[in-house]
């Protein structure tokens, strides 16, 4: 199928609760995470509460994806799996450092977990690129794996979430979804034009989609492969549910590149704001 193959930031209890209010502008300097090396009790197979969970999952041709569980300090009021974008490779080690930490999904899970939600990273397989194989039927079998540690981690609602190229991954997961196995899906700044990637989120057949979707989208993110006036097409795409087009604006530039992560293709400066967003969405969904 696919070649073989953090740090648990925890802010202050004075930095959570400024997330948790909105009023607190959430830079990326803000968000730096405070190392955390595993504990022998974080090494079984639930994440104590406020904790680190790392896990290799056995997939059906003999590799292992790499997830990491960061565990909210309260009790759970629903996990969301978390796909970045670019090759996908945040460098996931095993202690829960990570490597490759800019990517708006792994910058803002602290805002989620004080909210009481869990978050599941998700790394490349064997430090591969993932780039024209997160639409494969392979890829779905992968984030159902995923899906289902997930379950395993608390008796809560799943979300799973995607950005850029990430959100194909979430399309695709959304679309093999069964049953209840997801709550719904949410796509930010989703890759909908043909690039380098060889595919875009519209070939992660968005049309089995059965669970409720929002489609989040950055006025002023210039990534060319992601524009935002394509978000309505995104949500019609979606034929088969009910699919909501979040828009927001603003944002840093710390990049050259308009498709990098520090960018407003990244929600670089704005993160506590899209966060909320998302989070109200979730709750009128029926998180």
């Amino acid at each position: 199928m696919f070649s073989h193959t953090t740090a648990c930031l925890r802010s202050s209890l004075l930095a959570a609760a400024l997330c948790s209010l909105g009023v607190a502008t959430a830079y990326a300097s803000d968000l730096e995470p405070r190392h955390h090396k595993l504990t022998r009790e974080e090494t079984g197979s639930v994440a104590l509460q406020g904790g680190v969970l790392v896990r290799d999952l056995p997939l059906a041709g003999g590799e292992f994806q790499r997830v990491l569980y960061d565990a909210p300090p309260s009790e759970v009021r629903g996990i969301i799996v978390m796909f970045s974008g670019g090759a996908d490779d945040i460098g996931i080690e095993k202690d829960g450092e990570i490597r490759h930490g800019d990517n708006f999904v792994v910058r803002s899970r602290d805002l989620w977990t004080a909210k009481g939600y869990g978050v599941v990273l998700v790394d490349a397989i064997d430090h591969q690129s993932m780039r024209g194989k997160r639409s494969t039927a392979d890829y779905a079998d992968v984030t159902r794996e995923v899906v289902a540690f997930a379950h395993q981690q608390a008796n809560a609602p799943v979300w799973v979430m995607g950005t850029s190229q990430g959100s194909i991954a979430a399309m695709n997961a959304a679309s093999h979804a069964r049953g209840a196995e997801i709550a719904g899906v949410i796509l930010t700044e989703s890759v909908s034009i043909l690039g380098g990637s060889h595919e875009m989120v519209f070939d992660a057949h968005p049309e089995d989609v059965h669970i409720p979707a929002l489609v989040v989208a950055n006025r002023d993110d210039r990534c060319k492969v992601a524009p935002p006036s394509m978000a309505d097409a995104i949500a019609r795409s979606m034929r088969n549910t009910h699919a909501t087009v979040l828009f927001v604006q603003g944002g840093s530039v710390r990049s050259a590149n308009e498709c990098a992560s520090l960018s407003p293709h990244g929600y670089y400066g704005i993160e506590d704001t899209v966060v909320d967003d998302i989070a109200k969405w979730m709750a009128r969904a029926g998180a």
